[in-house]
């Protein structure tokens, strides 16, 4: 585990693992959660790939500035972690909100990428009632606690089956928002809030991306992922999978990006 020296608040600590040699692979993990989102993945990809798994910006253990964050400003704080490893580009692959992070990168940076793709994520901006939505939660994020705001989004990030075969990682999942920050935590929510639609990014992209859905998840579906379609683009949807592929089906979701990446 190491961290990032921090210069100014645009450029906050970043906690990070590393794991495995050869071309770098850079997971960003979604909202409420860490770099610990990755760790059922990871060993399936540190074989042939440098696998960096920040928490990125008000998360785990990375610095949680008070105030609104911005999609571009977490953007950002990635660059900054390749700068400090030496690293001229990477494939970004983003997980939710990592995935809007991912494509502010594939917007602002992306002489910066190999390659770039979305995990259960969305170009689209907010619609009117999720920027609602997450004023709402930052609201009760400050009245009754990050524990409360985490009981009552988590079992909706998984797939039914997933509830009842994958206590450990519902728990783990439930963990991981409990730990956040609540500061960090309405900062992320209203950088989502005011992110724009990327829509046009992933479809005039030339990069290779890939796009991964879960049929089952109940936050993002598949029509909202699977927006453009290229010769560059590699889409998937996993049958099984809710929100959270990574935890839900691991050992699926790697092949994917094994094939991706070859």
């Amino acid at each position: 585990m190491s961290h990032l020296p921090s210069d100014s608040i645009n450029h906050p600590t970043l906690h990070y693992t590393e794991s495995g040699k050869g071309a770098p692979l850079v997971l960003l993990h979604g909202f409420l959660g860490s770099s610990a989102y990755w760790d059922e993945l990871v060993p399936l990809l540190s074989a042939h790939y440098r696998c960096i798994t920040p928490d990125l910006r008000g998360h785990g253990r990375s610095l949680a500035p008070e105030g609104s964050y911005r999609i571009e400003q977490m953007a950002d704080d990635v660059i900054g972690l390749l700068d400090h490893l030496e690293l001229p580009t990477a494939t970004v692959l983003g997980h939710s909100m990592g995935g809007y992070v991912t494509l502010a990168l594939a917007e602002q940076h992306a002489d910066r990428l190999d390659g770039w793709g979305l995990i259960h994520s969305t170009p689209h901006e907010d619609a009117p009632q999720a920027k609602e939505n997450r004023l709402l939660a930052v609201s009760k994020i400050n009245s009754q606690g990050i524990a409360a705001f985490t009981d009552g989004i988590v079992e909706g990030l998984f797939a039914p089956a997933s509830l009842e075969q994958l206590p450990k990682a519902v728990q783990k999942v439930r963990e991981l928002g409990y730990a956040t920050p609540p500061q960090g935590a309405c900062g992320a929510a209203l950088a989502m809030r005011e992110r724009p639609d990327r829509r046009e990014v992933l479809a005039t992209s030339t990069q290779p991306i890939l796009l991964v859905a879960g049929a089952q998840d109940g936050l993002i579906p598949a029509e909202r992922l699977f927006t453009s379609e290229g010769p560059n683009i590699s889409a998937h949807t996993i049958e099984t999978a809710g929100h959270m592929g990574m935890l839900e089906t691991p050992t699926e979701l790697a092949g994917i990006i094994r094939d991706y990446l070859g």
